[in-house]
């Protein structure tokens, strides 16, 4: 077996047999939160066997046969060194350079031939997670863990398929005869999208997510530099509909930060797909120059009523991710956190209260919510339904 087989094998079956049982043994604990001086049998193994295998893959120097044997390998290791922050074997708090050299380097090798940054990605868990006889990548064997990945992937998917119809709008433009079968599509793509997340929050154990599930999504060391961890927005779809629907704009220093922020941690096919629609017309604006001239053409009334729908679907879904998977599942468990476990809780690094502030930002503008304190389209919005109201 190759040495890259050897360690993806390992991490479907024994590195996620591993991570299962200290699982169990955080979880038996009255804090769950504290992982540090528990089942050193069980991270020594950890340890020891990951090194032992991404060793041969340092020294062959070659790393992959071609991009998705480099993404997978990429998100082999970076999972490994995901598991070693989830379980205090390593901490960017208390290190100016990671612990673990051979994994560290591979990381960059691997990330640096790919394009990315050197860490598992949302995609490795997502959209290129390869199943092999069923089985898919994941940390543990837990069921809520399982259920987080699929309907996430599910989600993404549902994303990317409204985004695809949206950018098909580009060219035949907004006030075209036959945008009302795309609008239809990115609508019911963003339904089911909604659907997905209704099964999920409904399922979804609230204390096996917040000490089980996402711990493993904190950032780490490669080497020196540290990596904000896995976000599940980290796919152009998502930024698409937002430029394309023209609720967000790249001339907003708040958005194009966090377009910046976001491009390492993408596939290089996405992050050329998310830069191009950094140059669009949005679909909003296109309308807006109709409202004097053509509100009373048929044409006009179908598409803003069709945009709207989708525009409504969209908002939706962003009040539904942050007022049900962000304020139920991370801000209420995190009240009942000891105050020694609040450091580092959050997968993008900051405090939690910046965390939430953040992103109640990214759903007003996405709900174009009436708020002057940030660049929300909510006036240009109620122009727009006042046309054909």
């Amino acid at each position: 077996m190759s040495p890259d087989a050897a360690l993806n094998r390992w991490i479907r079956h024994d590195f996620a047999a591993i991570n299962t049982a200290l699982e169990e043994l955080y979880f038996a604990q009255g804090d769950r939160a504290q992982v540090e001086g528990i089942g050193t049998d069980l991270k020594a193994e950890l340890v020891r066997r990951g090194e032992e295998l991404l060793a041969p893959l340092l020294a062959e120097g070659r790393t992959h046969d071609g991009f998705d044997s480099a993404l997978e390998l990429l998100g082999d290791v970076g999972m490994y060194l995901g598991a070693l922050r989830r379980h205090e074997l390593t901490n960017p708090d208390r290190e100016t350079t990671s612990p673990f050299a051979t994994a560290s380097a591979l990381a960059l090798h691997v990330g640096v031939s790919i394009g990315m940054a050197p860490r598992f990605a949302t995609a490795h868990l997502a959209t290129h997670n390869r199943a092999v006889g069923g089985l898919r990548r994941s940390f543990t064997t837990l069921h809520d863990e399982f259920l987080f990945i699929d309907e996430n992937t599910r989600g993404i998917f549902g994303l990317q398929s409204a985004a695809y119809a949206l950018t098909r709008l580009v060219p035949l433009g907004a006030s075209s005869p036959v945008a009302d079968v795309l609008f239809a599509e990115a609508e019911g793509a963003l339904k089911g999208v909604a659907a997905c997340n209704a099964r999920l929050f409904e399922t979804l154990d609230i204390d096996r997510f917040f000490y089980c599930v996402r711990p493993y999504y904190k950032p780490y060391r490669v080497g020196r530099q540290v990596y904000r961890g896995a976000n599940a927005g980290d796919f152009a779809g998502i930024n698409e509909i937002d430029l394309m629907l023209g609720l967000c704009r790249a001339s907003d220093p708040y958005y194009a930060q966090l377009l910046h922020e976001k491009l390492p941690y993408m596939l290089p096919a996405e992050q050329l797909r998310l830069r191009e629609s950094m140059s669009r017309r949005s679909i909003l604006d296109q309308l807006l120059d109709h409202v004097e001239t053509d509100r009373d053409a048929p044409w006009f009334v179908a598409n803003v009523r069709a945009f709207l729908g989708v525009c409504d679907a969209f908002g939706a879904i962003a009040a539904q991710h942050h007022d049900q998977l962000v304020s139920r599942f991370v801000a209420g468990p995190a009240q009942t956190m000891a105050p020694g476990h609040m450091q580092g809780i959050t997968a993008s690094g900051p405090p939690l209260e910046a965390l939430l502030r953040s992103l109640e930002i990214l759903r007003d503008l996405r709900m174009a919510a009436p708020r002057g304190d940030i660049a929300s389209r909510h006036d240009d919005m109620a122009r727009l339904r006042a046309a054909i109201a």
